[in-house]
């Protein structure tokens, strides 16, 4: 799964990397949880646009935008196919823009949080969906199963596409959520402060002692 991510790349950084012709206006985050305003990138006729949306699927038929607040992820293995993202995964693809995510693991009774970061550059791209309710935006992770290098913490993390698989996700070609390679991320033990999604610093994603 992917609960807890941060983004804090220089915008101009993220408008190169994304392909995007101005740089997106977004404030620095270290704890982004769901059912926050989050940046994503999607097609817009022949170019990319950067978009803020809330972090939690609400499908269209929704009687309730409270349900996006379960929505959150959905897996690579049944997007297609579950009533909630299957239009989605059909029409309105995205990319996810993060600086690294969080995962957790059980350790001497306590959840221990991971920080993931791209193993090269500055960012990572997850693959996702977005939809429109009303008047409201909303997205989606897609999860895959994890590699090797994520498997001792979790056995579910996003699907991170390289770069020359950006417009091919964003097109709707098949066969893109796969793990990502393990040699393409880097894992590092991190602070419990970042288990209260109240809390925002930089120190969060600072190493921590084992």
């Amino acid at each position: 799964m992917c609960g807890r991510y941060a983004l804090h790349a220089h915008p101009q950084v993220i408008a190169l990397q994304f392909g995007l012709s101005k740089a997106p206006e977004f404030a620095a985050r270290y704890n982004i949880a769901p059912t926050s305003d989050v940046l994503i990138v999607r097609a817009a006729k022949d170019v990319r646009e950067a978009a803020r949306v809330r972090w939690g699927l609400v499908p269209r038929w929704a009687k309730d935008p409270a349900i996006g607040a379960r929505l959150n992820n959905a897996r690579a293995e049944t997007v297609a196919q579950k009533p909630s993202f299957r239009d989605a995964y059909r029409k309105r693809r995205c990319l996810i823009p993060a600086s690294g995510f969080y995962e957790w693991r059980a350790e001497h009774g306590r959840k221990q949080p991971y920080y993931v970061t791209p193993a090269q550059g500055e960012l990572f791209a997850f693959a996702g969906l977005w939809e429109a309710w009303n008047e409201l935006q909303t997205c989606t992770v897609i999860t895959t199963e994890a590699n090797d290098a994520m498997r001792p913490i979790h056995d579910r993390m996003p699907v991170i596409l390289d770069p020359a698989s950006y417009q091919p996700w964003l097109e709707g070609n098949e066969g893109l959520l796969a793990p990502c390679a393990a040699s393409s991320i880097e894992v590092r033990r991190v602070g419990r402060a970042v288990n209260d999604a109240r809390n925002e610093s930089p120190h969060l994603i600072e190493p921590a002692d084992g």
